[in-house]
């Protein structure tokens, strides 16, 4: 069979192509085995107590995973692009991994560490991209949240003012910035709620925000008159933007929230395919990519923000449903990463058990985590930046 017509045709054959088969059986067969007073909750598949506290034994296996690829990605480090400064692939992203350990651990050596590489990216911004992903945005609101942790207030807040400064180019009316997550004008306003959820609402002037929502708002309505290629998914598409518009802090008001927003949301939500993905674009008729940047996994963090917001079962009722997709293709032959990756499909599990509270979710997340463990032995492709935030390990 050609490679064209197994893509029109999609089915196990492409599935195969592009995941492994998932050796796990579900919570429900895992939790109904035969429990044996010899036999312990790993022996039984079973990686947490009842309380969803992880065992000990799978805490100090992740532990000791952290430490090897840590050392790992510090070696690869050593010759990596010194002017890649993004979050995506570059030395932001190393530091808000080093962020995110010192929440995890409180060890201030961790702190330190995201300081040192976020200083890197203080250096050499470039000005071309603005989005927190992939762009200046990224670093200075990274530094800010770090300098303000280290109550170095007087640098948090000149890396705040250079956010703000880059505003100009995104709310301008010769402005070509797309909308979008990754390297649109989404981008750019993630990076403001992130410095107003890190640091307090009162970091971030509400009338930035705002500006940066109505701008949002009105190229969305002006994109709705046009036929142009629209993406699905939590990168490029409306999914990222529809969510980043549904955070908290963006404020958005009630009446646009409701009238713009969510029919925007259904009528997403309504494109999946019969078998419960997403696809990549809405002219795209190939059920294809279940990664966090296209496909389901991305999607479902709207609707489960779209639950939260609406307070409407129909979304979180599609949340769950469609993460039974993830479950049997979400273990990619592309790598381990966040972006088109193992651990980017794991995260939808994990955000799934923090909002229902359901263990089925917690086992499915820990077992890609424990499929992740074993890193470089499956067979993945390896990525171009293989240590780097969203597309390595």
């Amino acid at each position: 069979m050609s490679r064209r017509l197994k893509l029109q045709l999609g089915g196990d054959t492409d599935m195969e192509e592009r995941a492994f088969p998932n050796p796990f059986p579900d919570y429900e067969a895992a939790a109904a085995r035969p429990r044996s007073r010899h036999l312990t909750r790993n022996e039984l598949g079973l990686l947490f107590h009842s309380d969803g506290k992880i065992i000990n034994n799978f805490t100090r296996r992740i532990q000791t995973k952290i430490k090897d690829l840590l050392q790992q990605m510090e070696e690869w480090l050593k010759t990596a692009d010194p002017h890649d400064c993004s979050a995506y692939t570059g030395w932001t992203g190393i530091s808000l991994l080093y962020l995110q350990l010192y929440r995890v651990t409180c060890d201030q050596t961790n702190l330190l560490r995201s300081l040192d590489y976020v200083k890197r990216t203080l250096r050499n911004l470039n000005g071309r991209r603005v989005t927190f992903l992939c762009g200046d945005a990224g670093p200075l609101a990274v530094g800010a949240v770090v300098y303000h942790k280290l109550k170095s207030d007087c640098e948090s807040q000149e890396c705040i003012t250079k956010l703000l400064q880059l505003q100009r180019a995104i709310v301008c009316r010769d402005s070509d910035l797309p909308d979008e997550l990754l390297q649109g004008q989404a981008g750019y306003l993630y990076a403001l709620l992130y410095v107003s959820t890190e640091m307090g609402l009162g970091a971030v002037c509400g009338s930035a925000v705002k500006e940066v929502v109505d701008a949002i708002i009105e190229s969305g309505k002006a994109l709705s008159r046009e036929e142009k290629k629209q993406y699905v998914g939590a990168a490029h598409g409306m999914a990222g933007i529809y969510y980043t518009l549904m955070q908290p802090a963006a404020k958005v008001d009630q009446e646009t929230l409701t009238e713009m927003v969510k029919p925007s949301i259904d009528y997403t939500r309504h494109k999946r395919f019969r078998p419960g993905n997403y696809p990549s674009s809405l002219s795209n008729e190939t059920d294809r990519p279940v990664h966090w940047c296209h496909g389901v996994p991305g999607v479902i963090h709207m609707l489960m923000q779209a639950y939260e917001v609406f307070k409407e079962e129909k979304y979180l009722k599609d949340a769950m449903e469609r993460s039974d997709v993830i479950w049997q293709q979400g273990l990619l032959r592309k790598g381990y990463g966040i972006c088109h990756g193992t651990a980017g499909n794991g995260y939808s599990f994990l955000s799934l058990y923090h909002l229902t509270r359901d263990k089925k979710y917690l086992y499915r997340a820990c077992k890609f985590a424990e499929w992740c463990l074993e890193y470089g032995t499956h067979g993945c492709r390896i990525p171009d930046r293989p240590y780097s935030l969203f597309e390595g390990p």
